[in-house]
């Protein structure tokens, strides 16, 4: 049985390792946003849709920022995002073909990357074109069976999205191609109740498929025009909500979280860098509005202009140890104007963060 000091010394060896691979400049992790337009309108969205697709001086850009790169690389790591990505669909299969033309001539680096994507467009074809361009896990979000679901992921037109989605994750089931995809399911008041038989649903169709997972998440507010309408779990109940519902899922088979492992969130990270559609550089796929996340800008030739003052409060845990800070740099940021974003305790944002 472990005491308390080998607990802290596994603690301090584990944050110490996380520092040490967040800083190294031998890995690049770019979280790209090729459009922030969206098919959908969710209800809890906090996203305004104010610009458009990554314009080709910012598509130039990253190339060459990952020419500059790559030979001192030993892995590069790539997050589509948006909007929805796959309305930007040129832009990421340029973006990844120079990619991975450019890793097959360097056997020793490692190239991965996913997609956080609301799945409407993700058919089989297109899954099967962005698998063959190394894009190998997806983020897919359901909020619950079709009649909850169409409620809150609408799209634009004001139609529901949930038989498509489900269409298009069936076809990749039923498919071959080597992906991971994850099924982000939300979870609400007003939803738990039939989140059984929904998770149930899910279990039996996809479960027994090791490509799938499922990844409950509670909704949040997170600075949306409609934040004072959502109504979020409380901090009491998620954790033993989430912890019952698990258990329904798998059946009773625990599910694997790896102990001792430190909790960073990838905007703490210096080597992880948000690449918006404008070209701006920021470090947070949620508060995109507020104007701490602006750290500096990407030039067609591929150079990085950092605001070193802006990076600095993102990264701040890492100096005196302090997890919070490193959980979610975010909260608890000094900042002059008000904070857009609103986050009840539990499992904070992520670039794959949003409801």
């Amino acid at each position: 049985m472990r005491n308390s000091a080998d607990s802290s010394n596994s603690a301090h060896d584990a944050f110490k390792e996380e520092l040490v691979a967040s800083f190294t400049d031998e890995i690049i992790h770019l979280i790209v946003l090729p459009t922030e337009q969206c098919n959908f309108r969710c209800t809890y969205c906090y996203e305004d849709f104010a610009i458009g697709q990554m314009d080709p001086s910012t598509v130039r850009g990253i190339k060459r920022l990952l020419d500059r790169r790559l030979d001192g690389l030993q892995r590069v790591s790539i997050s589509w995002f948006g909007g929805e990505p796959l309305l930007g669909r040129g832009v990421v299969e340029d973006v990844s073909a120079h990619i991975t033309g450019a890793v097959a001539s360097r056997p020793g680096l490692r190239y991965e990357a996913d997609m956080t994507t609301n799945g409407y467009l993700l058919d089989l074809p297109t899954a099967e074109k962005l698998t063959a361009l190394g894009i190998r896990t997806y983020q897919i979000s359901l909020d619950g069976p079709e009649a909850i679901h169409d409620t809150t992921r609408v799209r634009v037109n004001g139609s529901g999205s949930f038989q498509r989605i489900w269409h298009n994750l069936l076809s990749i089931r039923a498919s071959k191609i080597p992906v991971r995809v994850i099924l982000r399911v939300h979870l609400a008041p007003a939803t738990v109740p039939c989140m059984p038989d929904f998770l149930a649903q899910i279990r039996d169709t996809f479960l027994d498929d090791v490509r799938f997972s499922v990844s409950l998440r509670p909704v949040e507010r997170m600075g949306g025009p409609n934040d004072g309408a959502i109504d979020v779990l409380s901090a009491s109940k998620r954790a033993e909500i989430i912890k019952d519902l698990e258990e329904m899922l798998y059946a009773g088979t625990p599910t694997s979280r790896e102990a001792g492992k430190v909790d960073v969130c990838y905007a703490a990270r210096p080597n992880s860098l948000v690449i918006r559609a404008n070209g701006s550089i920021a470090k947070c796929t949620v508060a995109l509005n507020d104007p701490a996340n602006s750290i500096g800008h990407l030039l067609p030739d591929g150079t990085l202009r950092i605001d070193n003052q802006h990076l600095r409060p993102w990264v701040r845990g890492w100096a005196d140890g302090d997890q919070d800070s490193v959980r979610c740099p975010y909260v608890g940021m000094k900042r002059s104007g008000p904070k857009l974003l609103q986050i009840s305790s539990g499992p904070r944002p992520r670039a794959d963060a949003r409801s």
